[in-house]
């Protein structure tokens, strides 16, 4: 839909995080741009400035990530903030650019070094991209024109240079693919798209070096159409994944897109965490094997969350199957929501779903709490660019009227069918959706809300609410649509297979999963000493700022004083103690302290 087509309503959760990304994330990122030297890596290859090289070989994409947001902001709001610094920004790269289109600090600036030469490890095209995203959103936005001639000539340049008669040529994390569809859809020039497809189809051929990790860990491990489990790094697998499905939407070719279905059961279906966090293990950033999903070594990086978001949007879009949709909101109210302070302005890099207590430290393989930046500063501008744009992902429409696969109270324009949603989802279950103009609307249906009811005034039903699918409607103007979702808590246990949770359950409300925080304990007991009775009502309680909070009945035992023990059949004594359950996202806002989502069975 058209960026101005979707207003999310300022009090609701999404716009809520909306209106926090443009008043501390974004402004945060762009501070620590020039804090990291990353804008300075620029301004030294122009003589502004004296120096190396600073960061990783990919820190020009942290320019470019923050730049897409504050493209997408400037769409959502109209605001001027940043006009000063796009224009300085697109001074700084027409300067550093050379004629052919080449643009990488990190090349260009460290001797001896030449473009497209150790594509293994270097990013170029991964940089390259980014610049590219940030280029189209500043373009859709009616912005400074000029990003966008400065991709298109590195764009021309990768056609150039990776052509057909050039060999194997790919880079080592793939985000150029979706990148170049992107700029084609954006353009309509062919040969972005074309570019995008040889990237593709090059892959898992074993062209790159395997180095430490393996052909998975670059996605060379096998072709796009045999790659059918989720393995390797996990960010540049679902990179991959959204860019071979851009490929399919424009293509029609049918073999990828069966490819993508298999691959998604495998990522979603085996190796995902109840938070929609993606990558179990820290050694390479990657997925493990099924079920390999302990909750205290979670690595569940955030940019894979976003990966993964980004990934089942392509999957809606190309199947309109609800199942996408309602991964896509797993992600947005766990994984993605908890990586960021409530101020926007403190980031997780890994997202654990327990934390020990007496842990120490933290970092972005093992943290306790939330830090400003990160070394390596992939996921700060990545949260921006997502969440400027977020509304986008929202609904979708086509000839015949709107479709809401997120429930949020906002305005939506389809044609000649506009639709205003008032709801306080997810806290509440109760969801207004009112007509101007007429048309058919579908309204997705979460596969948790068993008994979900639906009242319709001057339309008519279509297709029956049934949990997992969308209810269909058509409606004439004026016509009102209410959907009555059961939000009852529920426990919900993993698969038998996932060893390190077993005989341990997990709370949800909603779509919005639990955990139980040290700082809600009381003095004297620790979090490893508790166990949940699963017999006892869950009562909810609504704070101050609407959150709703869960109090559970709860078993606290002595710990055990030797590491191994004989084993007695007898259940475990222990005092019976309420605890208040919080939401997974809002852990870790009252300072560093153990936590878990999964509560073993008392």
């Amino acid at each position: 839909m058209p960026l101005d087509a979707v207003r999310l309503d300022a009090e609701s959760l999404l716009g809520r995080r909306q209106e926090v990304n443009a008043a501390g994330t974004i402004p945060h990122c762009v501070d620590n741009l020039g804090r990291t030297g990353v804008i300075a890596n620029f301004q030294r290859l122009v003589g502004d400035v004296p120096g190396e090289f600073r960061g990783f070989w990919f820190a020009d994409s942290d320019l470019y990530k923050t730049l897409e947001a504050i493209g997408w902001e400037m769409a959502r709001t109209g605001t001027d903030r940043w006009d000063g610094l796009l224009s300085e920004v697109a001074d700084l790269l027409e300067q550093v650019q050379t004629p052919n289109g080449y643009l990488n600090t990190r090349v260009q600036g460290t001797p001896g070094e030449e473009p497209f030469k150790h594509l293994e490890y270097s990013h170029e095209l991964y940089c390259a991209g980014h610049l590219i995203q940030a280029a189209v959103a500043i373009h859709r936005g009616g912005r400074d024109p000029r990003f966008l001639a400065i991709a298109r000539r590195f764009a021309d340049l990768i056609v150039r240079t990776f052509d057909p008669g050039t060999g194997p040529l790919l880079d080592g994390h793939p985000e150029v693919e979706t990148a170049l569809i992107e700029l084609y859809r954006e353009t309509g020039e062919e040969s972005y798209l074309r570019s995008a497809e040889l990237q593709i189809e090059r892959r898992g051929h074993r062209v790159l070096p395997a180095g430490h990790f393996g052909s998975q860990y670059a996605q060379d491990h096998l072709p796009v159409r045999a790659a059918t489990e989720a393995i390797g790094h996990s960010v540049r697998q679902l990179y991959l994944a959204a860019g071979v499905t851009d490929l399919h939407l424009e293509t029609g070719d049918e073999t990828l897109l069966h490819a993508m279905e298999q691959l998604w059961d495998s990522a979603f279906g085996t190796k995902m965490y109840i938070t929609g966090g993606h990558g179990s293990r820290h050694r390479d950033e990657a997925y493990g094997d099924p079920f390999e999903l302990p909750p205290d070594r979670a690595y569940a990086e955030t940019c894979a969350s976003i990966a993964a978001l980004q990934w089942c949007w392509r999957m809606l879009l190309a199947t309109g199957q609800a199942r996408y949709a309602e991964e896509m909101e797993r992600a947005l109210h766990n994984a993605i929501a908890a990586s960021t302070s409530h101020d926007g302005t403190a980031f997780f890099y890994s997202n654990p779903l327990q934390l020990r207590t007496g842990h120490d430290g933290s970092h972005e393989d093992s943290p306790s709490e939330r830090l400003p930046w990160y070394d390596c500063a992939c996921c700060p501008p990545n949260l921006a660019r997502l969440l400027a744009s977020l509304h986008g992902y929202t609904a979708t429409s086509d000839g015949s009227g709107l479709q809401l696969h997120l429930l949020t109270a906002g305005s939506f324009e389809a044609g000649p069918l506009t639709a205003v949603v008032e709801t306080d989802y997810p806290w509440r279950g109760d969801v207004l959706v009112t007509i101007a103009g007429h048309g058919d609307l579908a309204v997705r249906i979460p596969s948790w809300a068993e008994g979900a009811t639906v009242a319709v005034t001057a339309a008519e039903v279509l297709a029956e609410p049934a949990p997992g699918e969308y209810l269909r409607v058509s409606c004439q103007d004026g016509a009102t649509v209410r959907l009555t979702l059961p939000m009852t808590p529920r426990l919900v246990r993993a698969d038998r297979r996932t060893d390190a949770v077993r005989g341990c359950v997990a709370i949800q409300r909603g779509p919005i999963v639990y955990c139980v925080e040290q700082a809600d304990l009381p003095d004297g007991v620790v979090i490893e000493q508790l166990s949940l009775d699963p017999s006892a009502a869950i009562v909810e309680e609504v704070a101050p700022d609407g959150v709703v909070r869960l109090r559970l009945s709860a078993v606290v035992s002595a710990l055990d004083q030797t590491l191994y023990q004989p084993y007695q059949a007898a259940s475990p004594t222990g005092t019976a103690l309420t605890v208040t359950a919080i939401p997974y996202y809002t852990w870790a806002n009252r300072g560093p302290g153990a936590m878990r989502v999964w509560l073993p069975l008392a």
